[in-house]
């Protein structure tokens, strides 16, 4: 039996862009200067020698298709033996020409041709002696491989230790890593349309976000009462704790789209009070969104090189979520939150494009968002404040039922003197909040309304569960020396 390798009619065999169907194969093809009969249409076109094509199908299928078994598994095989069973098996995929023409949407004369091209370069008399299947042979069957995200993963995992046991700085390994997996994150959608990264502030469907404190004395509580500003806004730097998108030293402003979210996220004690206010975002800010991830979609031509990569991409970004958001327990913070602190300084000083946020799933409240904002977009506006006010608080009063409690603020102004009446309140903001040379001349992206401060009485906690049973059994142990419950013949 032989085979012949020099298959004339394919070798003069041409194709134009308009018969590739494919969007990439037609750019591809549109690249040469030469016109010629097309093959299938009869069309005076560009075109390419259809062996060109069959070299793109044939490093397309390697990547994205495989062979399936032309025989039934174990479990198959089974099922067949059954007599009660009416399983019947049947190979998985589509043959040879079927996927070529379903991957590329050629015509079924052109995927013929270019199945038999291929399984011309694949035929090898051995394996036609032995009776064995070789690969685009008209009878082989294949479907697409399951996407995982590759070696995407395993440069995250090698990224989160080199921070715990390593460095804590960047490394230009963990840049590009980051570079790649967030550069141009702005031009990726979900499968519904929704962009990765979202606009927020005047006009957009977030224009304010809420923001909450702890407090366990009424002193410091009509402190942020008098100026929810300074008080209920990112602290100062020097007070600023690490958090799961800031280290040490580094304001940020965490927030949330709910106020009861808020009142969740900062799980206050029984007893304590917990006071929120609305934040106006007064410009535009651009956040990647999280709660986006599970559901994006990247489009592309399997024939182009470079898909593969985006799908593997697509596919890591897809868990990167969970994994940014995961609970982590008290005590592990300082480790495990280096990776997210490290991802959002980056997406805030190096990323193209820059970031001013990240919304991200709550925790602690099951239908909430959480958004923080990084901190060259966490300034708050101070309030409008003249110069001299005098501000008091009350935080209730008695009456013949006894205590009623009830919040409010009084200002104090003296008369106009022609000054410019922000300039201490200005001071006081500025004093809390330490700005950088670039943002100096940028608008101050929050505004508290002093009119929307709502303190929160807690007075018990509410968990979610799921609750799982745990079986216990007791058996008398033989008295013989084997210590085993189990007994087992001597012959096997």
């Amino acid at each position: 039996m032989s085979k012949d390798y020099s298959n004339q009619e394919f070798e003069v065999k041409r194709i134009c862009d308009v018969c590739v169907v494919d969007a990439f194969l037609a750019e591809y093809i549109l690249r040469e200067v030469d016109e010629a009969t097309c093959s299938y249409c009869g069309e005076v076109r560009i075109t390419l020698p259809l062996t060109d094509i069959a070299d793109r199908v044939e490093t397309a299928f390697d990547e994205h298709y495989h062979r399936t078994s032309d025989q039934p598994s174990d479990y198959e095989y089974m099922l067949l033996a059954d007599r009660e069973s009416s399983y019947e098996w049947s190979r998985e995929g589509l043959c040879t020409a079927e996927a070529i023409a379903g991957a590329s949407g050629m015509s079924e004369s052109v995927a013929n041709d270019i199945q038999e091209i291929l399984a011309d370069r694949h035929w090898d008399l051995e394996s036609a002696q032995m009776g064995e299947e070789t690969a685009f042979a008209a009878d082989a069957y294949y479907e697409e491989k399951s996407v995982s995200a590759g070696s995407y993963t395993d440069e995250w995992i090698l990224f989160e230790a080199s921070l715990k046991t390593e460095a804590r700085f960047f490394s230009r390994a963990a840049a590009a890593h980051l570079a790649d997996v967030f550069g141009g994150i702005d031009k990726l959608t979900t499968i519904d349309g929704r962009p990765l990264v979202v606009t927020v502030g005047p006009g957009c469907q977030i224009d304010h976000l809420y923001r909450g404190r702890v407090f366990q004395s009424d002193d410091t509580l009509t402190a942020a009462l008098k100026r929810p500003d300074t008080e209920l806004g990112p602290p100062p730097a020097k007070f600023a704790g690490a958090g799961r998108m800031n280290a040490p030293g580094i304001s940020v402003f965490y927030g949330a789209d709910k106020a009861e979210v808020v009142v969740a996220e900062v799980r206050p004690p029984v007893g304590s009070k917990v006071a929120v206010a609305k934040f106006e975002i007064t410009r535009q800010l651009h956040l990647l969104d999280l709660t986006a991830l599970p559901k994006i979609y990247e489009s592309g031509s399997i024939f182009d090189p470079g898909f593969g990569r985006r799908l593997e991409r697509a596919a890591f970004l897809r868990s990167l979520g969970k994994q940014m958001t995961r609970p982590v327990m008290p005590g592990d913070e300082a480790l495990d939150y280096l990776a997210t602190q490290a991802t959002a300084d980056f997406l805030a000083t190096e990323n193209k494009p820059l970031l001013d946020g990240i919304i991200f799933p709550s925790v602690q409240a099951r239908e909430g968002r959480n958004i923080v904002l990084f901190h060259k977009s966490a300034r708050v506006e101070p309030l409008d404040t003249p110069e001299g006010t005098s501000i008091s608080t009350s935080v209730g009063h008695s009456t013949e039922e006894g205590w009623e409690t009830g919040y409010t603020v009084y200002e104090e102004v003296q008369e106009a003197q022609g000054s410019n009446h922000k300039d201490v309140a200005e001071a006081q903001v500025r004093g809390a909040q330490t700005l950088y040379p670039d943002e100096l001349f940028l608008t101050d992206p929050l505004r508290v309304d002093p009119s929307s401060v709502v303190v929160h009485h807690v007075q018990w906690v509410n968990y979610h569960c799921e609750p799982h049973a745990v079986d216990r059994h007791r058996y008398t142990r033989a008295a013989e020396s084997d210590s085993s419950p189990f007994s087992f013949d001597e012959d096997f």
